[in-house]
Order: structure tokens, then sequence, then C-alpha cells
């Protein structure tokens, strides 16, 4: 039960972080009147989208080098794949790895 409570504590503090970013980076369409998604839905779309192709990615590499991984990994009531374990932490902490990237190039 903390786990679950952990890991959507640390999914809404991503989708947070992205919210954000996404405020710095879009124009103000308000003046033409087109309709468009909120901050959040762009943010949850952004973390699957995101997480997706980590996960692709990390398939392929693992498909390409042979590598046996464990069929399920067990995190206290939740049974998950590896690969897709992995790739949804790497998606969760990817705005706050860009936002270190942007301070060190600030610097």
């Amino acid at each position: 039960m903390i786990l679950v409570i952990t890991i959507l504590f640390l999914v809404s503090i991503s989708v947070r972080e992205r919210i954000l970013l996404y405020k710095h980076r879009e124009k103000d369409w308000s003046a033409i009147g087109d309709a468009k998604s909120s901050p959040l839905s762009q943010a949850l779309a952004n973390l699957v989208g995101v997480a997706g192709g980590i996960y692709i990615s990390l398939v392929v590499i693992a498909t390409f080098m042979e590598v046996q991984l464990p069929e399920r990994i067990y995190l206290g009531g939740l049974s998950m794949e590896p690969l897709a374990f992995v790739s949804i932490l790497m998606a969760v902490a990817q705005p706050y790895m860009q936002r270190i990237i942007n301070a060190w190039r600030r610097i």
C-alpha cells in the first residue's frame, strides 16, 4: 500500500513539473480562439508517450542483446514487467533531469 502511494506521489509531482515546463514554453493562443487541451492532459499524454518510447527502446535493446530478464517483478502488491517499471521510472525522472540540464547550461 505504501509503495502504491509512493508511486502515485512520484507520478503526480512529475506531472506537476511537466505542467510547469509547458507553461514556460507555451504561447498564448487565447487571442486566436482555438480550442486546446489543458496543461494537465498535455502533461499526462507526454508522460505516457515518453514512458512508451523508453519502453520500446529498452525492448529493442534487450532483444538485440539477448538479455535474459525475469518475466515479472513484484513490488509490494504490484506485479510488473521489469522494462515497463524502468521506463516509468525514467519518464517520471525526465522533467527533473531536464531542469538540471537547463540549469547546467546556464552556468
